[in-house]
């Protein structure tokens, strides 16, 4: 995960990393069970984009500066190619980019 190693080469404090499954997550704080027990952290994502992850989704939790932060859930890729982008939701809604340009929406080709 890029911004994983990004953030930790680049971090002013040492940082470190921990992986392991969120148990709960709510009004953008999630609770998630690795080496140790992290409850109630703030979670992170790119600019205009916001999500709550699944309970049992593998996530990623950095701790730089004195704060603990969730900075993502282990992508599910393997039906993308190198390129492509795909937003989903758990309850099977999606949106497509192609390499091609075509876009699809629940599977349906809209370009």
């Amino acid at each position: 995960m890029w911004i994983l190693n990004y953030v930790t080469k680049n971090s002013i404090s040492d940082a470190v990393a921990d992986k392991g499954n969120v148990k709960s997550a709510s009004d953008g704080r999630v609770q998630i069970n690795a080496s140790s027990d992290y409850a109630k952290i703030p979670i992170v994502a790119p600019y205009g984009i916001a999500y709550s992850p699944v309970a049992g989704e593998e996530s990623v939790v950095l701790s730089a500066g004195g704060e603990d932060i969730c900075i993502g859930t282990v992508s599910k890729s393997e039906s993308l190619s190198p390129g492509e982008l795909m937003l989903s939701s758990s309850g099977g809604a999606s949106i497509l980019l192609k390499n091609d340009g075509n876009v699809y929406i629940n599977g349906k080709k809209v370009s």
